[in-house]
Formats: structure tokens, C-alpha cells, sequence
């Protein structure tokens, strides 16, 4: 069925004001770092894809190698990360990006990577099969968490600002999650600052669990979160490096994702609450990817562990779940229904938000190219219909992410 599509102006975000109006000053690249094939604004935002939503899906955990850091990629080898060179550039080439896995003869080759990894009109394709109005999109890892102070301070500077002006393009279709020279706090601290002055698409940033080099509870980073408290951007974190890496050999990428990113998500969060930085930052907000790893099933224990250990039983105000109700939001991608019930009987349903994990576990072959349904993002679709509470999903499909993080939402009129 053909639908008209008009947007609603929302009311300005708890997380981040809407009335921005600074202009971004860009810095002429040599190259097109974010032109796409398709014109963005005769892309209108796909109304369903007939799961009975009353709006399109907002997609909060989406990702994409802006042409600016493939180019970057593409000069690195042999040093991980990198892009192992096809046939003709984004055709047959393969990406290494996970620690080690060069050294793993199962994953040595790396993944193929094409355009659905960096091409916005791609992505804009991919939204409309799957019945997503809007992406929240954020570069995915390593970021640049191996670069030189100088060079990740500048790359962020230009990173960030072809993520606005993509977001300009779109006609509403991609906001996005900014990045930091993590390496420099001082540097961050001020990106946020300019950010929040000058990009009117940028709704929190996107962060590793290594920090600045020394984990997420290093107290050098206390500044940093000051200032994205001040301005009410969260931080959308997100594993890279894994746990229990020496445990996953010769099973490819398979056990290093499943279980190493969400171990790492739960170490890093567990330490950041028992360091108390939610005490001194109680405004500072944070969405965690894969729903929060193990956190959900392990709140419990934590609270018991804490509560009985007397090096820890009196240096926090709350209990470490409460702070994973008042401080954290949590992404849907976990492609289970009894573990999507278990989140929302830890913190509620207004704190979950829909999530893909694109363009990364894409169909088989060249289904990417063709096409074709993403398994991945059906699976995750359908863990929310398992739920069969029509207002819940809608809450996790759109409506939790387009009131927190401000989003303006397509009204569908049939």
C-alpha cells in the first residue's frame, strides 16, 4: 500500500536540545567522502514492512565506514585494522578489524566487506526493505582507537562533520552518533563542545570499553563524561577488543563475537558502576550495545557480591542495578525473546531501544548485494514480535528511541 508520509516535530529530546541552528564549516576533501548514487532526498521513509507497527523502526545500533576512514583502511596494511585489496576497490576486497584474528588461521582472511559497509544509499536500500524509517548511525570499530593522538584528533574533526552533512541529506532518514579522539580527553571534551554547538544531527557519541587506553573507570575520563553530562549526550558503547580471547581459537569470528563483545560489555560496565562514577556523574547517560551483554542475567549476583564484600559494601549510594536502571539504555539486538523479556523485567520497557547490527552479519553470498532479506534483522524483528504486546513493541521498535534520543518520526497517513 502506498502511504503518505509527513513529519511530526517532536518535542525536544531529554538527552539533547533540538534547536540548535550553528552551521557546520567542512573542509573540502579531495574526494567525495559522502556523496551517494542516489539522490538522499528522493528516498522517502519506508511505513512498514507489514509487522503492524504504527511507525517504521528507529535503528539506534547501525553502522557505517564513511568513505573518509575506507580510504584510510585501505593504506593500512598489513596493520590491523585493514582491508585486504580485491579485484577493484569495494569489489572482492576483505576486512581485518578484530584483535588477532591475523594470527588465526580460520580468520586470517578476513570478512568480505562491499558497499553495503559504506555506501549511504546502500544503507538508505537496506532501511527500506526492512522497514526502517530512521538510522542513528555510528562508525563502527575499531573507531579510532588506533591512531596517534594528532592524527584520531583530526579524523574525528572531519569524521564527525560528514556525519552532519550526510544527516543534512538524508530527508530525516540517518541522525548519527559522533566520535572521539579517546587517546586525547582534553581533545574529546572539546569535540563534544563543538559538536553540541555546531551539529544539529549528532545525538550522543559512540565509545569503546577501553577509554582512553585504561578502561571506562580510569578517572582521566571523568572530565569527558562531565561534559557529556553537561550537554546531555549519551554515550552509545560499544565492545571491540573481546574477554576470554584465548578461549576462541579456530571457531573464526564465531565465539569471539557471541561471547567475547558481550563479556567485555559486562566487565567494562561492572567496573565503571563500582568505581562510582554514576555518583559523581548522576546525569551521565549510556545506551549499551547487544542489550548489556550478560549484565541483565548477572544484576543479581552483582548486587549480593557487592553488597557482602566489605572492601565495596559502603562506596556506592544504590545497589549496581539500580544505576542499570536510572543511567542505562539497552539496544535490541540479542535475537531472543525470553532475553528481551529478561532486560524488561530489569529495567522496563522504556528502556529498550530497537537495534540491527548492520551492515555486519549479512546473508550468505551476495545476498548484501542483491538484495535480498537480512536474517540478522528479521531475527531481532521477530524476538520482538515474541513478546506479543503490541504497546511494548512499539515502545522498543520507535517510540523509546525518537523520545530519548529526539527524533523526528514519520507520521504515516493511509
Amino acid at each position: 500500500m502506498t502511504s503518505l508520509i509527513r513529519f511530526t516535530s517532536r518535542l525536544a529530546s531529554p538527552l539533547r536540545p533540538l534547536s540548535v541552528t550553528s552551521s557546520v564549516t567542512m573542509t573540502p576533501p579531495s574526494v567525495s567522502y559522502h556523496s551517494t548514487s542516489t539522490p538522499l532526498q528522493s528516498l522517502t521513509p519506508c511505513s512498514t514492512d507489514g509487522r503492524g507497527y504504527k511507525h517504521g523502526a528507529i535503528d539506534v545500533h547501525t553502522h557505517c565506514y564513511l568513505p573518509r576512514y575506507m580510504e584510510m583502511l585501505r593504506n593500512r596494511h598489513p596493520n590491523v585494522p585493514y582491508i585486504i585489496p580485491g579485484a577493484t576497490p569495494s569489489h572482492d576486497e576483505r576486512y581485518v578489524i578484530l584483535p588477532g584474528e591475523d594470527k588465526d588461521k580460520t580468520s586470517a582472511v578476513g570478512r568480505p566487506i562491499g558497499e553495503e559497509y559504506f555506501s549511504i544509499a546502500e544503507k538508505i536500500r537496506y532501511m527500506d526493505r526492512h522497514g526502517i524509517d530512521v538510522s542513528v548511525l555510528s562508525l563502527a570499530n575499531p573507531w579510532l582507537d588506533f591512531l596517534p593522538r594528532g592524527e584520531a584528533v583530526h579524523m574525528a574533526t572531519l569524521l564527525n562533520d560528514d556525519l552532519q552533512e550526510i544527516s543534512e541529506e538524508s530527508a530525516g532518514r540517518i541522525y548519527g552518533f559522533g566520535v572521539l579522539p579517546t587517546q586525547d580527553v582534553i581533545a574529546s571534551c572539546k569535540e563534544v563542545e563543538r559538536m553540541a554547538a555546531a551539529t544539529t544531527k549528532v545525538r550522543g557519541v559512540i565509545l569503546g570499553t577501553s577509554g582512553a587506553g585504561k578502561g571506562l573507570d580510569d578517572p582521566a575520563l571523568d572530565p569527558l563524561y562531565e561534559t557529556l553530562a553537561k550537554h546531555n549526550m549519551p554515550i552509545f558503547l560499544h565492545p571491540h577488543y573481546g574477554l576470554g580471547n584465548e578461549h576462541y581459537a579456530n571457531t573464526g569470528h564465531s565465539l569471539f563475537l557471541a561471547l567475547g563483545f558481550p563479556f567485555e560489555t559486562t566487565m567494562a560496565v561492572s567496573r565503571l558502576i563500582l568505581s562510582g562514577c554514576f555518583d559523581r556523574h548522576p546525569n551521565l547517560k549510556m545506551l549499551l550495545a547487544h542489550a548489556g551483554g550478560t549484565l541483565p542475567f548477572l544484576s543479581g549476583r552483582l548486587d549480593s557480591c557487592v553488597e557482602h564484600d566489605h572492601e565495596m559494601c559502603d562506596k556506592l549510594l544504590q545497589k549496581p542495578s539500580d544505576y542499570m536502571k536510572s543511567n542505562f539504555y539497552y539496544d535490541s539486538v540479542i535475537y531472543h525473546t525470553p532475553a528481551l523479556k529478561s532486560v524488561i523485567e530489569m529495567v522496563g520497557e522504556d528502556k529498550l531501544m530497537f537495534g540491527t547490527d548492520n551492515p555486519f552479519f549479512p546473508p550468505p553470498g551476495e545476498g548484501a548485494r542483491s538484495g535480498a532479506e537480512w536474517i540478522s534483522t528479521s531475527k531481532n524483528m521477530d524476538a520482538i514480535d515474541g513478546l506479543k504486546d503490541a504497546k511494548v513493541s512499539d515502545d522498543i521498535i520507535w517510540r523509546n528511541a525518537s523520545n530519548v534520543l529526539g527524533i523526528e518520526v514519520p507520521e504515516i497517513i493511509r
